[in-house]
């Protein structure tokens, strides 16, 4: 990851196309935005949250898009207390005032290119980006191996992707695809020429995210990190592929960051401290996640992993580049996909 993802470009807020979520209510110990307990598996670390602190932390459903357009929706009176976001919204965020500098302990031993120099976010976790798939869903089709499979009529009505110009997966997903099928930063005509060729296979479009549709079979394959893929893989009934196309991938870090004028301030920062604490940061392992601190993974957990060389395909990304860019390829998405 490059460092100049510290270098914040003019913010441009992407707001969801659906509604929000309601927001939490505050009866809760620390309230944070788009903690969703399928994603990342955020439902462990909520219960080792009130394990280990004994503080209540609700689950979020919101995707990025949603987390950053609420907390601007709030700005004069904040609900949420923390805020976690793909990378390229957690520099919206802080362009956009919405964040309060906090470096929580062990903050030093997070790469520099990992997170914003003066403490406004900070990765916790990053994942590869590929192919989350229910083989028993495929109805005896093949696994797809590449990007251009799931073009195929054979998946027709099977692949879905999160919005790209709302979930920070989905616009992972637009920038992996559009890398690898020879675009840049400056030119997403693959990405979109693509998503428009992918629209006669009527894909789904979910907003938030969708495991438990790829795990009941509502979605055979889905855009998304191999760390849900392989917590499919391990601990659910069924047969469920990771896939890092052919073509290529992106790898991507999340981030989280203190909200500004968070009503339960000092319950945050303890959050924080232990989200990026030894067991916090383990607990992200366990999960099938590439950690923000050097802790290795568990050798058990590492041999579930696809070989290195299947990783290889996988590229850095200067993320801040791509927040630059973002807006113009929502844009060009909604008019000329959606």
């Amino acid at each position: 990851m490059k460092t100049n993802l510290l270098a914040l470009a003019a913010a441009t807020v992407l707001v969801s196309a659906a509604a929000l979520s309601p927001a939490p209510a505050r009866a809760a110990d620390v309230i944070c935005y788009n903690c969703p307990p399928q994603w990342a598996d955020w439902a462990s670390m909520i219960k080792a949250v009130k394990d280990k602190l004994n503080l209540t932390m609700p689950h979020d459903n919101k995707n990025s898009g949603q987390a950053l357009s609420q907390l601007l929706a709030e700005k004069a009176n904040p609900v949420a207390d923390i805020a976690y976001f793909g990378a390229t919204f957690g520099i919206k965020a802080k362009a956009e005032g919405v964040l309060a500098p906090y470096k929580p302990a062990k903050w030093d031993e997070v790469p520099a290119g990992l997170k914003d120099a003066d403490g406004h976010w900070h990765t916790i976790h990053s994942g590869t980006l590929g192919l989350f798939v229910n083989v028993d869903a495929l109805g005896g089709r093949p696994v797809p191996k590449c990007w251009a499979d799931l073009k195929k009529p054979d998946y027709k009505g099977m692949v879905g992707y999160l919005n790209p110009s709302s979930a920070a997966v989905g616009y992972v997903g637009a920038v992996a695809l559009n890398l690898a099928l020879g675009g840049t930063a400056q030119n997403f005509d693959p990405a979109i020429n693509y998503f428009k060729d992918l629209a006669k296979n009527q894909p789904i479009v979910p907003q938030q995210t969708s495991y438990a549709r790829v795990v009941s079979g509502e979605i055979p394959i889905l855009f998304d990190y191999d760390f849900n893929a392989y917590r499919a893989k391990y601990t659910e009934k069924g047969k469920f592929e990771f896939v890092i196309p052919c073509e290529g991938t992106v790898s991507f870090p999340y981030v989280i960051g203190l909200v500004k004028g968070a009503k339960n301030e000092a319950n945050a920062r303890k959050v924080l401290d232990f989200i990026l604490s030894d067991e916090g940061q383990t607990i992200w392992t366990n999960a099938y996640l590439r950690p923000a601190r050097p802790i290795p993974l568990k050798p058990e957990v590492a041999a579930r992993f696809l070989p290195a060389t299947e990783y290889a395909r996988a590229k850095d990304v200067d993320w801040g580049a791509m927040e630059v860019v973002q807006k113009g390829f929502s844009d060009r998405y909604v008019a000329e996909v959606k």
